[in-house]
C-alpha cells in the first residue's frame, strides 16, 4: 500500500516548535518510519555546535511519535496522542552531529501489544551510522496504567 506523506510534519506530531526534533517525514508503512532533521544552531539540544546525545534520543523518540501521530491521523481518523518512552536499551551513539548536519532515522518496529510499541531505531548521517538501540513507546500513558 502506497501511504501519502504529509508535507507539514507538525500535522502528525504532538511536540510543539522549539521542541520539534524532525522536519519531514521521509517515508512511512506498518513496519518502517524514516524521517529527516537538519541540525540548527538554535536548537535546544544544541552545545558547542554539536547535538547532544539527549537530542539524539528525542529525535528517535519524535520519529516514533511521527509514525503513530501518522496512524492516528491518516489510517484511524483520530486526534494526535501523546504518547511516552516506555523504555531504551542498548542504545548506542557513535557520533554526535554538528549543526548543519542532517540526521535520517529510522524505526522499524518488531513488535507491538496493547499500544505497547517495540522499535529498532538507527540514526544515520548520509550513510554513516550514528546511533541504534531498542526503544519501547507508549501511546497515551498506558505503560503508566500498567498494560
Amino acid at each position: 500500500m502506497n501511504y501519502i506523506l504529509p508535507s507539514d510534519i507538525q500535522e502528525i506530531l504532538p511536540q510543539q516548535k522549539p521542541f520539534v526534533m524532525v522536519d519531514s517525514l521521509l517515508h512511512f508503512d506498518m513496519t518502517k518510519t524514516v524521517t529527516r532533521f537538519e541540525v540548527k544552531s538554535d536548537c535546544l539540544f544544541v552545545s558547542d555546535g554539536r547535538l547532544s546525545s539527549s537530542g539524539v534520543i528525542e529525535n528517535i523518540a519524535q520519529t516514533c511519535a511521527a509514525r503513530i501521530g501518522y496512524i492516528n491521523k491518516y489510517i484511524l481518523k483520530k486526534e494526535i496522542a501523546a504518547g511516552m518512552i516506555g523504555a531504551v536499551k542498548d542504545l548506542e551513539i557513535y557520533k554526535s552531529p554538528h549543526v548543519g548536519d542532517v540526521v535520517t532515522t529510522e524505526v522499524e518496529v518488531k513488535e507491538e501489544v496493547f499500544g505497547i510499541v517495540l522499535v529498532v531505531a538507527r540514526a544515520y548521517i548520509d550513510e554513516t551510522l550514528i546511533a541504534e538501540g531498542e526503544v519501547r513507546v507508549m501511546e497515551d500513558g498506558r505503560w503508566v496504567k500498567g498494560r
